[in-house]
């Protein structure tokens, strides 16, 4: 194995796993281990991570602020389709893991490394997701999938091998933990332990981005959001970037109880996983895009959307990013979006976010055609002809039958 790896570049978070990772990765195939780290937006301080990998050894470390590109590039596309994997699930951590594939890739490329690691285990989504995006962006790359291939099967047999290497352990991570927990910008994610049984409800203690929605305010809360060709672009008048105004969007679906999900979902590697997620801004931005569609898209193209949906929204979480299909998707997504603009005015109120209000130069709703009153655009004698054109194959049908 030595022979093989020289250098790898590990996508590395600083916890028990990744850190046991970094030393087997020097133990077992003597190679050099470069360090990615990607802040984005998971909220959590990250140069105690510097830190444990310089304890380490670790000589070219990698920390970056992504959020920007994270938001920019990946989650506002993907609303854009107001994609959502069966019917509930806004693929907060699937859409992740291609930008952290596609900066391992590159860093590999800069620092003259033969490998990248990732520290996903072999049960779930998130080894095919890391993978498929490295071979898509380099075919030749090594891959390093640690929990496929070492013996180290347990929590406690985890723990065992970081104190025989001296190896930092947080208190809270001794024993066996709660749950298991993914952070980014767009959600927070809790699987695991204490939420194994789909018949339990969660603990409030799961849950760290919103409020119970019975202990929000008693008063709702009116937000104004504006979009420029289908992406969001400011708050009650506000422009903001992307992080901050999906950060600003988490603050205010938070505080109001919005954007909490348990589901049972479909795993593409086969077996089915409950999980427990929270994604306040994400819950917010996608009503008010569907909101702003409702008036500037064609009924056409908003159908064709709403058809092709399920199929991007399940390229996405099964890790196929960077696939030649999901960009032809995403070429037809983003052309349906030049006219979609305007402001959406939406009441957040106690776990629900309810459309009150949408306004745009493009807008195709015509007030003269849909009026009660009396109008001189609409005969209404017309429909006459198009429901029975409409009708004459059911009517064939039935003289068939009897």
């Amino acid at each position: 194995m030595s022979e093989e790896i020289k250098k790898v570049v590990l996508a590395y978070s600083g916890g028990l796993d990744t850190s046991v990772i970094l030393k087997w990765l020097q133990e077992t195939y003597r190679c050099e281990v470069v360090t990615f780290t990607a802040d984005l937006g998971q909220g959590e301080e990250l140069e105690p991570a510097r830190a444990k990998a310089e304890m380490l050894g670790v000589k070219d470390i990698f920390i970056e602020d992504l959020r920007e590109e994270f938001v920019r590039d990946y989650v506002f596309p993907m609303f854009r389709a107001n994609a959502v994997y069966e019917g509930v699930y806004l693929l907060g951590t699937s859409i992740a893991r291609p930008l952290i594939a596609k900066r391992q890739i590159e860093i590999a490329r800069a620092t003259g490394a033969d490998a990248v690691a990732h520290g996903a285990t072999g049960k779930g989504n998130d080894q095919v997701r890391f993978e498929l995006g490295y071979y898509a962006l380099n075919p030749d790359i090594k891959v390093i999938s640690p929990w496929r291939e070492w013996d180290l099967t347990s929590r406690t047999r985890l723990i065992e091998f970081a104190e025989k290497h001296q190896i930092p352990i947080p208190r809270d991570k001794r024993g066996e933990a709660p749950f298991s927990v993914d952070a980014n910008l767009l959600h927070i994610s809790a699987e695991g332990k204490v939420l194994e049984d789909p018949w339990e409800e969660p603990e409030e203690f799961v849950f760290s981005r919103t409020v119970a929605p019975e202990e929000a305010p008693n008063k709702p809360t009116y937000v104004e959001i504006a979009f420029e060709h289908g992406d969001a672009v400011a708050i009650d008048g506000e422009p903001l970037s992307p992080a901050a105004l999906l950060t600003r969007l988490n603050e205010l679906g938070g505080a109001n109880g919005i954007g909490r999900l348990d589901l049972v979902e479909n795993r593409f590697v086969g077996m089915k996983s409950r999980g427990v997620y929270e994604t306040p801004g994400g819950t917010v931005l996608l009503a008010a895009h569907r909101a702003m569609e409702s008036i500037t898209l064609d009924r056409g193209a908003a159908h064709l959307k709403d058809d092709l949906m399920p199929r991007y929204a399940e390229l996405i979480y099964n890790g196929f990013w960077f696939s030649p299909e999901r960009e032809m998707l995403q070429a037809l997504i983003d052309h349906s979006q030049k006219n979609v603009s305007g402001t959406v005015r939406l009441k957040l109120y106690k776990g629900g976010v309810h459309v009150v209000g949408r306004k745009s130069p493009n807008s195709l709703y015509s007030l003269e055609h849909v009026t009660f009153e009396e109008d001189s655009v609409y005969d209404q004698r017309d429909a006459e002809g198009f429901i029975r054109l409409n009708a004459l194959r059911l009517r064939l049908l039935n003289r068939q039958k009897r």
